[in-house]
């Protein structure tokens, strides 16, 4: 035996006593419940008023308003050339409800595109306006004079905007405002000379812009509804105005959506091991937290139904210098009264922090539920890890008034369905199959309203990584 086996050995004493990896075999170890990383605050789903919905379907009356096509244009990129898609063109107030596929077309590819450097000026006010601008990227400030002549920005656009619509259908258009480039910008250009010579030749086309200009304008409040007619002040015997109140004769409806899904467990693992813990009551406890998980997601991200696709677009605010600030959010607030909380993604929050601090501001907090939540101006500004960050960057900040009786957005469910264990979700036994595995049906129902344009609206293009 050499040297240095004779000091190994001499290290290592006798075992005098059971290991412990021997002595786990007889003991029943302290363990913990299982755990699952997806779980968040979902503070959406705490704060949303929730409205019981009979029949599945909850109808939104509104007062009858007036709108044109106001959203987003979508556009088509192949390298360096951008395309706008025809039916976009829809979204024009001039061309909206114009159905000729063939006639959309011809104006798309009449669009021409241009590159716009930083700081350029497009269009000046008081020019003749003789074209619309569709901005497939970057941002664009409008900017006006204020009361003692100097300059201020009125507003911005981004990515999807356009600005300029009223030339096409009015021969003396002239811009009421400038429109400056703050970054590099990709804009295509639509004249008004090119829509009414192809109108020569398009009888659909034609017909369409001539039953716009025959339209009488209907009488409206600075909302868009249609106005109600009032007399005030006045003495003597006037003649008192007559009036009605007019809805929308097609008023939106919501259905309930759904989410499931069919959660199996073995009948041995069922009737074996369930001490210290059920094993069936872990695994639906697990199920229906990812469900409600997807729920928050939905209510947010859906298409249909989701606060982000249906904030009104008179409603989404760009931010003056890309990082959400504290004139951002002053700005999210005054478009609203009553304004019951922001929703943010995590590095939102961080990033509007940080520019409080360059200010030299400290944000309060207020306590709801135990729990101190960062606030601005009084209203709570709650984290939300499901309103998504781009590749770029870039997230939304969502600002709402909640509750039916304040006119503001609310939570669809319906509760007392069968075999319910929270409100409006359900877990049905769906049998035993012949491999000895049990089936449940975890199903939840929800969606989400906006009974007024107003009741939401969104901070968009918000950057979260600029550090300086």
């Amino acid at each position: 035996m050499s040297v240095g086996e004779e000091v190994q050995n001499a290290q290592v004493p006798p075992q005098q006593s059971l290991g412990t990896a021997a002595a786990r075999n007889l003991a029943t170890t302290t363990k913990s419940a299982p755990q699952m990383q997806e779980i968040t605050s979902r503070w959406l789903l705490r704060m949303l008023p929730w409205v019981q919905v009979q029949g599945g379907t909850y109808r939104v009356n509104r007062r009858l308003s007036y709108s044109a096509g106001d959203g987003r244009v979508t556009f088509v990129q192949t390298g360096d050339r951008v395309t706008v898609i025809p039916a976009e063109l829809g979204e024009l107030p001039a061309l909206r409800d114009f159905a000729d596929e063939e006639v959309l077309a011809e104006l798309a590819r009449r669009c021409e595109q241009r590159e716009i450097a930083a700081g350029q000026v497009i269009a000046a006010s008081g020019e003749s306006a003789d074209r619309v601008f569709l901005l497939a990227h970057g941002k664009v400030e409008k900017v006006g004079t204020g009361p003692y002549g100097d300059e201020t920005v009125l507003g911005v656009h981004a990515d999807g905007a356009y600005f300029g619509d009223h030339a096409l259908i009015e021969g003396d258009a002239v811009w009421e405002y400038t429109a400056r480039a703050v970054t590099a910008c990709t804009v295509l250009t639509l004249r008004r000379a090119d829509v009414l010579n192809l109108a020569e030749r398009a009888d659909s086309l034609r017909t369409h812009l001539a039953g716009l200009l025959n339209i009488p304008r209907q009488r409206t409040n600075k909302y868009g509804e249609a106005e109600i007619d009032l007399s005030a002040g006045h003495v003597g015997e006037a003649v008192v105005p007559h009036t009605f109140v007019d809805y929308e004769s097609a008023p939106r409806e919501y259905e309930l959506s759904v989410a499931q899904t069919v959660l199996k467990v073995h009948s041995r693992v069922a009737d074996l091991y369930n001490q210290p813990m059920n094993q069936t009551e872990q695994q639906l406890r697990l199920t229906v937290e990812a469900l409600r998980e997807r729920q928050e997601h939905e209510l947010i991200n859906n298409r249909e139904f989701g606060l982000l696709s249906n904030c009104d677009h008179g409603q989404r605010l760009q931010p003056h210098d890309g990082v959400p600030g504290p004139d951002d959010m002053d700005e999210l607030l005054s478009r609203r009264r009553g304004s019951k909380l922001f929703l943010a993604h995590p590095r939102a929050i961080a990033a509007f922090g940080r520019e409080c601090s360059k200010r030299g501001l400290v944000p309060e907090s207020v306590e709801i539920g135990g729990h101190h939540v960062p606030a601005w101006r009084g209203v709570p500004i709650f984290p939300s890890t499901k309103i998504p960050v781009t590749d770029a960057r870039t997230t939304s900040i969502i600002c709402m008034r909640t509750g039916e009786a304040e006119q503001g957005v609310i939570g669809l469910q319906q509760t007392g369905i069968p075999d319910e264990i929270e409100p409006s979700l359900s877990v049905r036994f769906m049998g035993i199959d012949e491999q000895a595995i049990i089936s449940y049906l975890v199903t939840a129902y929800y969606s989400a309203a906006v009974l007024v344009p107003d009741a939401l609206g969104v901070l968009e293009n918000v950057e979260v990584s600029r550090w300086r």
